[in-house]
């Protein structure tokens, strides 16, 4: 099939399920009972470091909060049940509950080291948290999940080629608010969630604190030491305290405490559950049983913690606010990496690996200060700068060699944002920064010189909204941005020197439209968008000689569509659906990595037995991802009977640079449903829910060094659910 007959399957389904909901709309007032109190409600997000509607802004953003999140992280799930929620969007993790992966548009990075930079920004509550473990902090007492899709270099920095999670805890305010959540489910899962805040000082100062605990059981046997419920499980709490000052009209004064403490299983690897020559769950795989002589049942312990204060003033018509936050983290991992016992099996394993790694006094400092407009006129702008310093040690231990390496980064930044309202219908809007970004890595108690790399660049962003109607908006968008140079030391530990990479950039341009149809019942948004990205940076991860290796390749290509729908059919029925397709192409006709030990490649390969990549898509970017949720509530009195369902489908995924016959996914599904009872208020609800209700075994990941090993999704967890708010 050509290429280009495939991106018209492709947008055939967009189109096809673009179709579908204007047909369910159109189809619509012939089952409405209320048509005209039936409206959505205005989404307020932040992707422009303003407060704006989410239909005014020339971005391509999805959200999600309130029952959607609750439901999501029902079953005591970290963030990587974000996963395939969102359009575009996709987490991972080799490294358990502790270090997530996120992409974006197919951008990502497969590198599990703890020190691996990647294309994803996630920000939390104003803060970037660039370190891996720092990436998994805790969802709790969260109002709103933002996801940009694409660069987002300049307002939010480098590192962004492939966009920002964006996350916004529950602030305080002059209104008193309390919410919790206790959760149980199977396996003796439990959450405990709650939020509480209100005045401390009338008019003066508000404050809020915030609590999560969540636990399971070990329910995983260790069926080669004989030890029942070995390992599985885990304990997590975390608590966030904030006050908000407010002396004045024209000062606000915000300071945030955080801390979290866990105590768990790494990732449980499972060696040989696929055959060779195909990429299905075989025999070998039991969900509560392994077969380990390593890893010390894959142990898992990290506590972080950190402050910021933000400050702003209004000078009138004219904003000053500044950041300035410290995170820091401790911890470590282990784990059986071959997922058995060599010589014995499950199948074929040449031989054992055990490995520890492990982060060390890890201290992030951030700085941001910036003047924005506040005023009515046609013109607003703002500008300022940001600075960003980390210092942490990484361990490794094989078992056989140990190493300790320092990491350090700074980087500091100018930027500048404008935007001119050129009529009533037509915007335009337009930023830059220019950033300079250093990184070093040095062997601790080694005389091996200093790794040292470093780059400065300038991002920008150019974009045009028009509103054709009240109700439908057209826009475009062309942004420029990169990624930093970087340092991979990790395979000194097995003999090997460091490997850098060089700066990435990324061009990318995208058309979209949004709108609000029906008298607002409907919500539907779309875009169309094509990147390219220079040297991209690559991580060739395992082999047959187990390396992790920093690469560049010439040159990165992709396009694709995301569409993001919301319906209120009626009062009772809320409907929303999402849908991406996309296409990655990896260009480099020169580049070959090494292969897995076992499996069955499909490359070409050269006289070294690597294989050629190019024309491959790039690792972890699913060809296509389709959510829905639907939520029916059945009035009773003062309260409602209702019904939640949340499910996504993902298309092919290749979990490596190279492509093989084992190590990928296709099709792969989730669901979940939630029953109950719940004031109309919201009050109060109680409920039965089922995370991951057919209990699917999708595969996640995989291990390639010596075995065909894998690595699954959370198992199925049934419970009930009590929360409350006032």
């Amino acid at each position: 099939m050509t290429t280009a007959t495939t991106l018209r399957s492709r947008l055939h389904r967009g189109a096809a399920l673009t179709a579908l909901v204007l047909a369910v709309g159109a189809a619509a007032p012939a089952f409405a009972q209320e048509t005209g109190s039936v409206t959505l409600d205005d989404v307020i997000v932040t992707a422009q470091k303003r407060s704006e509607n989410i239909q005014e802004v020339p971005v391509s953003v999805a959200t999600m909060g309130g029952e959607k999140l609750d439901a999501l992280f029902a079953g005591g799930e970290d963030v990587l049940a974000l996963s395939s929620r969102v359009p575009g969007l996709f987490v991972e993790s080799s490294n358990g509950r502790a270090a997530p992966r996120f992409y974006i548009r197919g951008l990502g990075n497969t590198d599990f080291d703890l020190a691996a930079s990647q294309p994803v920004s996630v920000i939390m509550d104003d803060v970037v948290m660039e370190n891996v473990v720092l990436k998994s902090t805790p969802i709790f007492d969260v109002d709103q999940v933002e996801v940009l899709r694409g660069p987002q270099g300049t307002l939010f920095g480098r590192n962004t080629t492939a966009g920002i999670v964006k996350f916004d805890s529950v602030k305080p305010s002059q209104t008193f608010k309390a919410n919790g959540t206790v959760t149980y489910g199977t396996y003796g899962s439990w959450t405990a969630e709650g939020g509480v805040g209100g005045p401390l000082i009338e008019g003066k100062l508000a404050g809020r604190i915030a609590v999560l605990g969540q636990h399971r059981d070990n329910y995983i046997d260790n069926a080669f030491t004989h030890v029942k419920d070995a390992m599985g499980g885990y304990d997590e709490y975390a608590i966030r305290g904030q006050l908000l000052w407010t002396p004045t009209e024209n000062l606000s004064v915000l300071l945030n405490a955080h801390n979290r403490t866990l105590d768990g299983t790494a990732a449980i690897f499972r060696a040989n559950i696929l055959t060779k020559g195909s990429n299905k769950i075989n025999g070998n795989f039991d969900r509560d049983s392994v077969f380990y002589n390593g890893g010390a049942n894959n142990p898992q312990k990290y506590d972080g913690n950190g402050e910021s204060i933000k400050v702003d003033y209004d000078f009138g018509g004219v904003t000053l606010t500044s950041i300035s936050a410290y995170e820091t983290t401790n911890g470590y991992s282990r784990g059986d990496i071959d997922g058995g016992v060599a010589g014995v099996g499950p199948g074929f394993i040449p031989f054992d690996s055990d490995t520890r790694d492990g982060i060390d006094d890890l201290d992030q400092y951030t700085q941001e200060v910036r003047l924005a407009s506040d005023t009515e006129g046609p013109f607003s702008w703002q500008f300022g700068g940001y600075y960003f310093k980390s210092d942490f040690l990484v361990t490794t231990d094989a078992g056989f060699n140990k190493a300790t390496l320092n990491h350090k980064n700074t980087a500091w930044a100018g930027f500048g944002q404008v935007a001119y309202q050129v009529t009533p219908a037509l915007k335009i809007t337009g930023g830059a920064r220019y950033t300079d970004d250093k990184k070093t890595m040095t062997v601790v108690g080694s005389t091996a010189p200093e790794v040292s790399v470093s780059d400065s660049k300038v991002s920008w962003d150019l974009s045009a909204f028009y509103d054709v109607t009240d109700d439908f908006s057209l826009y475009a968008r062309a942004a420029h941005g990169f990624r930093g140079p970087t340092i991979q030391g990790r395979d000194i530990v097995f003999f090997s020197p460091a490997s850098v990479a060089k700066s990435e950039t990324i061009q990318s341009y995208e058309v979209g439209f949004k709108s609000e149809l029906l008298d607002r019942r409907l919500r539907f948004n779309g875009a169309a968008f094509t990147y390219e990205e220079k040297d991209p940076q690559f991580s060739a991860i395992g082999g047959a000689g187990n390396n992790t290796l920093l690469i560049n390749a010439d040159k990165g290509q992709a396009y694709g569509v995301e569409f993001d729908g919301e319906f209120k059919v009626t009062e009772n029925l809320l409907l929303t659906a999402g849908y991406s397709y996309n296409h990655t192409k990896i260009k480099d006709k020169d580049l070959a990595v090494a292969v897995c030990a076992q499996c069955t490649v499909t490359d070409p390969l050269n006289a070294k037995g690597q294989a050629l990549v190019d024309g491959n898509p790039f690792p972890n970017a699913p060809k296509y991802v389709l959510n829905f949720t639907a939520r029916y509530s059945y009035p009773i009195g003062d309260g409602e009977l209702f019904a939640y369902t949340d499910w996504f489908k993902q298309g092919y995924t290749n979990i490596f640079l190279y492509q093989s016959k084992e190590f990928y996914s296709k099709g792969a599904f989730e669901g979940g449903l939630k029953l109950g009872y719940a004031k109309r208020d919201g009050a109060y609800e109680i409920a039965a829910f089922a995370r991951n209700i057919t209990n699917e075994v999708n595969l996640r990941g995989g291990i390639d060094f010596n075995n065909l090993t894998g690595f699954v999704n959370e198992p199925r967890i049934v419970g009930i659910s009590i929360s409350a708010k006032r």
